[in-house]
């Protein structure tokens, strides 16, 4: 991971404290279009799924916006749909459709030795054991790589929450800042220079760098954890804080502009303060736990 990760690997402190911020959902209100527009219909052509595509559509929408696996590496939601919401839907069941097993690629984004972006796919493709294990992690290949290529047409004019900009210009006095997300490095540049706001970024990691996770784990080594805050809008944003006990706040899907100005207003202040452990961040992690639901509910 040391080669992709190197800008946070070289990154320097210039304050005592960071705050490291998800992108997708979080910053921009970006996720339900890419999700809808871009990597729905994509996940529906390339991986069979035409018979039972409005089954696929409500999986895709559950996992990727509104359940607990919300903002999820893209190769890991589009195991789970193939593989657990799918199967288990009404629709699938009532016509007979048996789910394409994609065994090759679910095995390759289980395995925890791999690198879940594109280049890691592509290394997976170049040491396959099997003609058939080649073109089917091709395939998928395909796939993530026509959903970027439908992004960058689609994902535009997209401008920062509310408060957004306010708190960035407040946080940069007293923190650095760095994105810490799983979309494509080439989306995040594109989109956080489309609105001026790559500026206040230390550096902007992205999956070609690892998982939020190993990004965290990173920074952990440069800054106290009682002196690092996560924001994201997703649980897999507060099991990377927690993973490397730094603290997290959440930004409440359906609430973002609430959350954020409630960050501005006050969060911000209590966490340099040092009291925002003191059961405040318990009571906004409890409160953000009841936006997403762990099971459909069919």
């Amino acid at each position: 991971m040391s080669n992709y990760a190197q800008p946070l690997i070289d990154l320097r402190p210039t304050k005592k404290y960071l705050v490291a911020i998800d992108s997708d959902g979080c910053v921009f209100d970006a996720m339900g279009i890419k999700h809808r527009e871009c990597f729905c219909p994509m996940l529906i052509a390339y991986f069979g799924l035409q018979p039972v595509a409005q089954a696929a559509r409500e999986c895709k929408d559950f996992a990727d916006l509104f359940s607990k696996t919300r903002g999820a590496n893209r190769h890991k939601t589009a195991a789970r749909i193939l593989t657990e919401l799918l199967p288990s839907h009404p629709m699938v069941k009532a016509r007979g459709f048996k789910v394409p097993e994609f065994k090759h690629y679910i095995r390759w984004v289980n395995d925890p030795d791999s690198l879940l972006s594109n280049d890691g796919l592509k290394k997976a493709i170049d040491h396959a054991d099997s003609d058939e294990e080649k073109a089917e992690l091709q395939q998928c290949l395909t796939w993530s790589l026509r959903v970027n290529e439908l992004v960058s047409e689609i994902v535009k004019n997209i401008p920062p929450f509310p408060y957004v900009l306010e708190s960035f210009e407040k946080v940069i006095q007293k923190a650095d800042i760095i994105v810490c997300s799983s979309t494509p490095s080439e989306a995040l540049q594109r989109e956080w220079a489309e609105h001026d706001v790559a500026r206040y970024a230390r550096v902007i990691a992205g999956q070609e760098m690892g998982s939020k996770k190993e990004h965290l784990a990173i920074m952990a080594d440069k800054y106290d954890t009682d002196h690092i805050l996560m924001i994201g809008d997703a649980p897999g944003d507060q099991n990377a804080a927690e993973s490397n006990n730094v603290r997290f706040y959440p930004i409440n899907p359906g609430a973002e502009d609430v959350s954020w100005k409630r960050f501005h207003d006050e969060v911000f202040d209590i966490f340099m303060a040092g009291e925002y452990n003191n059961g405040y961040e318990q009571a906004v992690k409890e409160e953000f736990d009841g936006y997403l639901p762990e099971h459909p509910n069919w």
